[in-house]
């Protein structure tokens, strides 16, 4: 781990400043916000994160979990993933973001982890995180060894030529399903985005992994009401049962009337470069009768533009019958 500047910062404003008017932000070296650590200590470890300086976080008032005055609920930035997913609102109104943050990582990790952090969680592609190897996430240009080496955990939606690698989250898939918008202050003043715009696709930029740009931070999510009647449910499929990524995941939101499905939300994990939004199933699902066929239609749907790789072909089943449970276990009290 090379040296670097540390800053702790008592206001949003000072973190800001600190991040986009430093010497090192000047002379595009890298400067990081830090908060839990659960992600960037690891990587700076590893070699694969050099910040030059770091601005810790953990003093401003970001952690509040509270109502919005349109009937949804603010995560702040700092809010620590085992606080949300405990929180009574949560789990009474966001089943399936409770369950996503209760099946991620261990109960150490979730009570440091936060909510920001995880919005910008790193890929576990080994690739990523060996710097003995070509990874054009964090070399650009060098090449992608994990198209023709070891990629059973990574992604067949969303890839380029270039990157393969997924992006590892629980959080996130269930927050692309709940329509959560990110709330982000920074040099150009505050912005909100939808977090189906928050997160960019590899293609030939794979270093770059969401809209944000230098001196940017995010102070909070917010999610919309839950619709009238819905019920939510995120399903994770993996190695083991504990403390392991997705091999494929599923967050359905569904509302019903009639045994017919009203309204559909679907995102998938393990699966894509990015928390996948699945819109294509969505479409199959809605005004379809609640049945094992339409599930099944839905879930082939999901996958029409995948492209598995050498060792990871087996997710295309996958994905799709994990699909297909989680919808069946999201109506079963419909």
């Amino acid at each position: 781990m090379d040296a670097f500047q540390f800053t702790l910062a008592t206001t949003v404003d000072q973190a800001i400043r600190s991040a986009s008017k430093s010497p090192t932000a000047q002379q595009g070296a890298q400067v990081r916000f830090v908060a839990g650590g659960t992600n960037l200590i690891d990587m700076m470890k590893l070699d694969v994160e050099r910040p030059k300086e770091i601005v810790d976080i953990n003093a401003l008032a970001l952690g509040a979990i509270q109502p919005t005055p349109g009937g949804g609920l603010q995560l702040g930035a700092l809010a620590r993933n085992a606080d949300v997913a405990h929180h009574p609102v949560v789990v009474r109104d966001y089943p399936v973001l409770s369950q996503a943050l209760l099946s991620g990582a261990s109960p150490q990790l979730r009570n440091m982890a936060t909510t920001a952090g995880n919005l910008l969680q790193r890929t576990r592609c080994v690739y990523f995180r060996d710097t003995a190897h070509a990874c054009n996430k964090r070399e650009p240009g060098s090449g992608c060894s994990a198209i023709d080496g070891h990629n059973r955990m990574l992604a067949i939606l969303g890839t380029s030529k270039d990157c393969i690698a997924t992006n590892p989250s629980d959080q996130n898939v269930a927050l692309a399903a709940l329509e959560a918008t990110i709330q982000v202050q920074g040099p150009r003043g505050q912005r909100s985005i939808p977090i189906h715009e928050f997160y960019l696709l590899p293609g030939s930029t794979p270093n770059r992994e969401t809209v944000l740009e230098p001196g940017d931070l995010i102070t909070s999510v917010t999610l919309p009401p839950p619709p009238p009647g819905s019920h939510s449910v995120y399903l994770k499929l993996r190695d083991r049962a504990a403390y392991e990524f997705a091999l494929a995941s599923a967050a359905v939101v569904l509302t019903t009337e009639n045994r017919r499905i009203r309204s559909a939300r679907v995102a998938l994990g393990g699966v894509g470069t990015k928390p996948w939004r699945s819109l294509e199933a969505e479409r199959a699902l809605e005004g379809r009768p609640v049945d094992a066929a339409t599930f099944r239609n839905a879930a082939a749907e999901a996958l029409k533009g995948a492209r598995p790789q050498s060792e990871n072909g087996f997710k295309m089943d996958l994905s799709q019958r994990c699909l297909v449970r989680a919808l069946t276990l999201a109506t079963r009290t419909a």
